[in-house]
């Protein structure tokens, strides 16, 4: 959080600087054509467009850290009702099961998450644990009606793991266009500089409006950068919906 206010104070001040460079060595002319009319509109036309970019983006980045949180949610949740529903399974296929999710959760917090973190996927080794639950909930054929009733609870809630674990994997790799990052960029920075074309006599008044434009647009960009991985920087996803319903994990 600190490091990112010292980025967008450090860039406003670079740009007040730029405006106070501009007034001492390129000061507007006295008898110079008012450009005021045609600045404003064109820098109108200018902050419209980069809005609908920075609009596009932080709706984009938004809905995927969301989507990898749900995934997490129902994931986790999946794994807890597994959990559960192994006490109405026959032994010993209950203890197998409680053993087979208690290392897929394990596995999950402490092997996944850091390698997520890192922008890397999260490996092979999760699925195998997913194949071994799946083995561990066999039950014989002459089980009971009330085993047989929790063991098809069982398999459904396995689905719902087996799903939110593919939707996971999948926001690990979701991020941000190049071409909206180019917009980003571009943009804010056509953006800044039309704000110089602006014949503000007073020096104190056009620095305080170009600061605080580039402190707004820089704060907004480095939002997007933080949300733009789900699982690393300020806004990350973290384990703790694992760590609630599996403590040892």
């Amino acid at each position: 959080m600190i490091e990112t206010f010292a980025v967008v104070l450090g860039i406003a001040v670079v740009a007040a600087g730029a405006v106070l460079l501009r007034d001492r060595f390129w000061p507007p002319a006295e008898d110079a054509e008012p450009r005021e009319d045609v600045a404003e509109y064109i820098a109108m036309m200018v902050s419209v467009l980069y809005a609908l970019v920075l609009g596009l983006s932080m709706v984009a980045v938004w809905e995927a850290r969301s989507a990898a949180d749900d995934h997490t949610q129902v994931e986790s949740s999946a794994a807890h009702q597994i959990r559960l529903l192994a006490a109405g399974l026959p032994a010993p296929a209950d203890e197998r099961t409680r053993d087979a999710v208690d290392a897929y959760a394990h596995h999950v917090v402490s092997e996944e998450w850091p390698a997520m973190a890192a922008g890397q996927p999260p490996g092979r080794r999760g699925w195998d644990l997913l194949d071994d639950l799946r083995a561990a909930g066999r039950i014989p054929a002459d089980a009971g009606p009330v085993q047989q009733a929790t063991l098809q609870e069982f398999l459904a809630q396995l689905s719902v793991l087996d799903d939110a674990r593919r939707g996971r994997e999948g926001a690990v790799g979701d991020s941000l266009s190049p071409v909206l990052w180019f917009g980003l960029i571009v943009g804010g920075l056509l953006t800044v500089a039309f704000m110089f074309m602006f014949g503000v006599r007073r020096s104190v008044t056009h620095v305080v409006m170009v600061m605080g434009l580039t402190a707004l647009i820089t704060f907004t960009v480095l939002l997007v950068y933080e949300l733009n991985q789900p699982f690393s920087g300020m806004f990350a996803v973290d384990s703790s919906s694992f760590t609630r319903y599996f403590p040892g994990s």
